[in-house]
């Protein structure tokens, strides 16, 4: 067999594909085995991509055919270090949330179990289709799969998820629409759908208004779909109002996916050169990184709920993520890259100590944290690692993404950008000092959160939580560690030269 024919590619997607499918009938005959049978769906995928990882390290790029139908004609995977490395990390996290989720699951969802599971592997599905895809209408397919499913577990949330999921739907099919638009400029123009084909194609072609058109539906849909400042309005509910399980794994990865797709498409499909010295993108995605920067921090200020200050910091890291792509050097290249993959871990990391507060106050309100250090002291120290990570204080790895991104934006002279990396520094540190404080106090006078006297013991959340948490905070300061191994081995390769 063909390396490039290696089965393991299409395992990550094929698996938990045809489990989700089964899991309605198994959850007929004996729902408590859905749990179970979801995550070695999961495992199996993770230790796919694991070895997939493992292959494009050692031996270079690979690609997939589909049904052994080469392209343009087939449909391929093509997969290389930095889709290979965000596969990993999509099973990694997905298979701890889904571990992290026996005790939450029935509490929060109750006789929800089968058909959260289902749609659990279905959004994974989706996510990793678009991860490893070739082909510019598959990927489509896959954005799609990925994003009905998410809506139908958001809505399961809280009071006002509903609103939120429907809210999301409107948005995100805008997004999806622009981005089939611009699929189908480039495929008027280069008659060809698959996504190295057309890069080949379309250097020939020339100054086109088709292609820049193309480029600019694509541009577009990609933003609203990663909630880029100012098509950001549908994130902030979705996530908070979303079941503690679907936010610690949607939240995450979701947005990072799409940040992924906008660099591949950009530097693929579309070239370096294109992007940015013929239609000057680059100014733009800095202009706008540095307003989402801005935006984002200043609004996580005036939160009062947890999860809702997350969504924010969220917005501001999709800033940085695409202001240092709009920088168009290598070193902040290699920053945004990197912190796609930073920001994820410590986003999971965060949301699960939002799962494990709300697990065992029954809500994530800030003012939840209240004696959090003394009766949830593992609890403390994920959040703590968490937030050193976000605030970027080394050895975690946020640090190191946030150093190449300032270091890039000075290299290009975007004074702007790096102001607002600076003062978006200064806000985190406010935003989780108010945590730190609520969390040293054990009384909380007038909220109606007073711990009594039988309520100073160690209450922490169910181990299937801390344990993952814990994996996670670790994980941060790993990633922190390793970051020249990880910058050479998976980002460095990817780097359009040029750059």
């Amino acid at each position: 067999m063909a390396l490039s024919q290696t089965p393991f590619v299409v395992c990550a997607i094929i698996i938990p594909l045809l489990t989700a499918f089964a899991i309605p009938l198994i959850g007929y005959w004996k729902k408590s085995l859905c749990y179970f049978i979801a995550n070695a769906a999961l495992l199996a995928a993770l230790l796919s991509t694991v070895v997939v990882l493992n292959l494009v390290v050692r031996h270079g790029s690979l690609d997939y055919h589909l049904g052994g139908w080469a392209p343009p004609w087939g449909i391929a995977f093509r997969v290389d270090t930095l889709n290979a490395l965000m596969g990993t990390l999509t099973a990694s996290l997905f298979f701890l949330v889904g571990i992290s989720s026996k005790r939450n699951v029935p509490r929060e969802l109750p006789y929800k179990e089968t058909p959260f599971y289902a749609l659990f592997l279905l959004l994974f599905t989706g996510l990793m289709g678009m991860i490893f895809t070739g082909d510019l209408f598959n990927l489509y397919v896959f954005l799609e799969v990925g994003s009905l499913t998410a809506y139908a577990l958001i809505a399961m949330g809280e009071p006002g998820a509903m609103v939120a999921s429907f809210r999301y739907l409107i948005m995100g099919t805008v997004g999806a629409s622009w981005y089939l638009l611009g699929v189908g400029y480039l495929y008027i123009t280069t008659g060809s759908l698959n996504m190295a084909d057309v890069a080949r194609i379309l250097p020939g072609i020339g100054a086109s208004k088709a292609v820049l058109s193309g480029f600019a539906f694509l541009l577009i849909g990609i933003a609203i779909k990663m909630a880029l400042f100012p098509v950001h309005m549908w994130l902030p509910d979705a996530y908070t109002k979303a079941p503690s399980t679907v936010s610690a794994a949607i939240a995450p990865i979701m947005t990072k996916v799409m940040a992924y797709i906008l660099i591949r498409i950009s530097f693929t499909v579309f070239r370096a050169d294109y992007v940015i010295h013929t239609v000057r993108a680059g100014q733009g995605m800095v202009w706008f990184g540095t307003l989402a920067i801005l935006f984002g921090g200043i609004t996580a200020l005036a939160q009062k709920d947890f999860k809702r200050m997350l969504t924010f910091i969220i917005v501001a890291e999709i800033g940085y993520i695409v202001g240092g792509v709009g920088l168009a050097n290598a070193t902040a290249l290699k920053g945004a890259l990197f912190h796609v993959f930073n920001d994820a871990v410590m986003m999971a990391t965060l949301f699960m100590v939002a799962m494990m507060v709300t697990h065992r106050t029954g809500g994530h309100g800030i003012d939840r944290f209240f004696g959090l250090f003394s009766k949830m002291p593992l609890t403390a120290t994920v959040f703590t690692v968490g937030a050193l990570a976000v605030i970027g204080v080394p050895p975690t790895c946020g640090f190191f993404s946030k150093w190449y991104l300032l270091l890039g934006g000075i290299q290009a002279g975007q004074w702007g950008f790096v102001a607002a990396l600076l003062i978006c520094t200064l806000i985190n540190v406010a935003l989780f000092f108010r945590v730190f404080d609520k969390g040293l106090y054990l009384h909380a006078a007038g909220t109606g959160h007073e711990l009594k006297e039988g309520e100073l013991g160690i209450q922490e959340a169910p181990w299937s939580m801390v344990v993952v948490g814990l994996i996670l905070a670790s994980a941060l300061v790993v990633i922190g560690i390793g970051n020249q191994f990880i910058l050479e081995t998976f980002i460095q390769p990817v780097v359009p030269k040029g750059f």
